[in-house]
């Protein structure tokens, strides 16, 4: 007789019990209930966020066991570890199963609580990892003493020659996050930011910088690099309308509607209806007059927004973020010029790409700035997963906000009203 599991792979269990079986109440054995609610959590569209609902509580007893058994399946092991859906006391074992991978693990290790880090400090697996541990040195919220400890490990028991004290991590504008982060515990140093800030913005991009970017991204580079520069929900969304002076607006839409016309009659009516519209610039511009930003940035290819991404001033930046080339957008994050505000702004747009929502996490001097964690739970367009692995660091006023607010999933509300229940919880026991 199959299995449950197997049936609902080949979708062939009927509404009803799909819908028991995102709530757990098939009678089938503990593991194979666990194994059913994570397939739906991350494959099925229609009951994925009532069994990831059900997975955040489910039994601890029988959990711990998935955890820490070897034959566990790799997506369950998987989706335990991963960082929006870790139960704390699941990771001990976690840790310790040789089923998890390293590479899970280094997932993990960069974005951990304090108390997380504390227990893969303990672990035997991990102090044993150089490639945990050096992965683990990048955590925005790892204490000196923790870095001291992970410097010793990696020199196999001696001490690191003294170094540039390390700060202690915080998150700007909200607090010290902490495991409960149920009150800020320390404010931001504000002077250090702004010396940081500071220094990142005096004189020219170093070309080595550059050179280092682009080399690290040949592959993509070569793949686009006559992918011309389309912002995603294009330029009236981006500038606005009223960013050109009107003559302009009309002289670029009738270039763009000649060229369009030029374009249908080259290549047939039905390819050109396809064929992806490009903003094109005015053939030449009149004496004395200076392009605009979107104008310059029309007659670059790929390198050469990469080169203004990094080099380019605030305006260029916030135009070149938008890019729906991947590896031009990302290049704005690693501006030596960028600073904390622009992150907060990029951080809440809905047109940007995906990617450039993920990537501002990894990016330990982000991930300080408590706004930046703020807009990023409250973007609709953030990834589900990176939302609800940031919420746990968020205030319970921005929780009750987020619970409801209309323009985020249903998943994040639901999970946001249940944190602020519980920390105001908390605060009345106290």
């Amino acid at each position: 007789m199959p299995r449950q599991i197997d049936l609902i792979r080949a979708s062939k269990l009927p509404s009803n019990m799909m819908q028991f079986a995102a709530k757990g109440a098939l009678s089938v054995p503990p593991d194979e209930n666990i194994e059913i609610l994570v397939y739906l959590a991350k494959h099925n569209k229609i009951f994925g966020d009532l069994a990831k609902m059900t997975l955040a509580g489910w039994d601890e007893k029988s959990s711990l066991v998935a955890a820490a058994d070897p034959k566990t399946p790799r997506e369950v092991l998987d989706y335990f570890i991963s960082p929006e859906n870790l139960r704390p006391k699941l990771l001990s074992a976690l840790l310790e199963n040789p089923s998890v991978a390293d590479s899970e693990l280094a997932k993990f290790a960069i974005s951990a609580s304090r108390e997380s880090i504390a227990a893969m400090l303990q672990s035997p697996r991990v102090r044993a990892s150089a490639r945990i541990l050096n992965t683990l040195r990048s955590n925005p919220y790892l204490k000196p003493e923790d870095a001291s400890t992970i410097a010793k490990l990696l020199n196999g028991g001696r001490q690191e020659a003294p170094t540039k004290a390390v700060a202690e991590p915080v998150l700007r504008g909200g607090g010290t996050v902490t495991a409960t982060d149920s009150e800020p515990a320390a404010e931001f140093d504000q002077a250090e930011n702004d010396a940081e800030a500071d220094a990142s913005s005096e004189g020219e991009v170093p070309d080595e910088a550059i050179s280092a970017y682009l080399a690290e991204h040949a592959p993509e580079i070569a793949a686009e690099k006559d992918k011309p520069f389309q912002p995603v929900g294009g330029i009236v969304e981006l500038l606005g309308s009223d960013y050109f002076p009107v003559s302009e607006n009309k002289e670029m839409t009738e270039i763009g509607a000649s060229t369009t016309g030029a374009v249908a009659g080259s290549i047939g009516p039905a390819a050109a209806a396809t064929a992806p519209a490009r903003p094109v610039a005015p053939a030449g511009a009149k004496p004395g007059q200076r392009d605009n930003s979107v104008q310059k940035i029309n007659r670059l290819d790929v390198k050469g927004r990469i080169q203004l991404a990094m080099k380019g001033n605030k305006e260029e930046r916030s135009i070149l973020i938008r890019d729906g080339t991947k590896v031009v957008a990302l290049a704005v994050l690693d501006a030596p010029k960028l600073s904390d505000g622009e992150v907060e702004k990029f951080a809440l747009q809905k047109n940007v790409l995906e990617a450039v929502l993920r990537q501002i996490p990894l990016k330990r001097r982000f991930m300080k700035n408590y706004i930046v964690v703020r807009n990023l739970v409250s973007n609709p367009r953030t990834p589900l997963d990176l939302g609800l692995g940031l919420m746990k660091h968020l205030q319970t006023q921005d929780l009750k906000n987020i619970s409801a607010n209309k323009e985020v999933s249903e998943t994040v509300r639901k999970l946001a009203l249940k944190m602020y229940k519980q920390k105001v919880d908390a605060a009345n026991k106290k």
